[in-house]
């Protein structure tokens, strides 16, 4: 498995990832706000290291990062469960020193997987960064 930094290129199949990952990942999201996340989505990517990471040739998804904060993590569907997304998470911590991440509270199977993955919960917020009805809970490795 190989990364490489995402161009501006990449912006369209970067989100087309994001929403097929969060249509088969995030039931608990309002269709309406699905939609304004994606509009919002493109707005963060220049703040952001994002990488591409591929299998052979395959894209499998990509990973967005703020200093050492991991602000985006999501794979195509059909890769989710394979072993895939634990091999991009000890990447990011190993090559990018990864120590926190925000994730859905109600994203348990994304709870899980980072908590399986060394993180552990500080706190929570009621709401999402944006302001909507969304809890997210803040971990960082142990």
């Amino acid at each position: 498995m190989f990364y490489r930094k995402a161009n501006k290129k990449d912006y369209n199949e970067i989100l087309t990832i994001w929403e097929a990952s969060v249509l088969a990942t995030h039931d608990f999201l309002k269709d309406k706000d699905r939609e304004e996340i994606k509009r919002e989505i493109p707005s963060y990517f220049d703040y952001l290291a994002i990488q591409l990471w591929y299998e052979k040739d395959e894209l499998l998804g990509f990973s967005g990062i703020n200093e050492h904060h991991l602000e985006m993590l999501f794979l195509k569907p059909d890769k989710i469960g394979k072993g895939y997304g634990q091999a991009i998470i000890s990447s990011l911590i190993k090559d990018f020193n990864i120590k926190t991440v925000d994730v859905n509270k109600d994203n348990e199977n994304a709870t899980k997987f980072y908590i399986k993955n060394g993180f552990h919960i500080l706190n929570q917020s009621e709401i999402d960064s944006s302001g909507r009805p969304y809890p997210i809970l803040h971990l960082k490795l142990k």
